[in-house]
């Protein structure tokens, strides 16, 4: 099953901001206009299903272990701190994509028409210099001396 179809913990967020479902976002994530963050949002959205499919993996394998009917005689320490360090590691990549997915997302302005800001010329300005300053220097005036090169 692809990530792209595995639902996420962030993806009402992630289409709220974008104004579009996911199905749209992923339709326009590689258009020449679609924004920067758009593909960006979308990895690490990808990244997360990931991340959430492994500790879900874990806590049901856990669930397996200690469910009431088994026998207590298989039962192993040493599997269930193997599977308590994965289920760490996990929630920790976990912790790292939803923060860093709400930051970019943060910066995104809110979904709708944006408006874009009226072009403004910058007045230009004309100087006249008064008549005793715009006449050319002598010709003379720090030129340096032939002979002297």
């Amino acid at each position: 099953m692809s990530d792209r179809f595995t639902p996420s913990s962030a993806d009402s967020h992630l289409c709220d901001v974008f104004g579009a479902s996911l199905a749209e976002l992923h339709a326009t994530a590689f258009r020449p206009d679609a924004p920067p963050a758009l593909f960006r949002a979308l990895e690490l959205r990808s990244f997360l299903t990931v991340v959430e499919e492994q500790v879900a993996r874990v806590r049901d394998r856990v669930h397996e272990a200690m469910r009431p009917d088994r026998d207590m005689g298989e039962l192993s320490a040493d599997d269930l701190r193997f599977d308590a360090q994965w289920l760490q590691a996990a929630l920790d990549a976990r912790d790292g994509y939803r923060t860093a997915l709400g930051e970019l997302l943060g910066t995104m302005p809110p979904p709708g028409p944006q408006s874009r800001p009226a072009r403004v010329t910058a007045p230009t300005a004309t100087v006249t210099l008064p008549p005793t300053l715009a006449t050319p220097a002598p010709q003379r005036a720090g030129a340096a001396t032939a002979g002297r090169l």
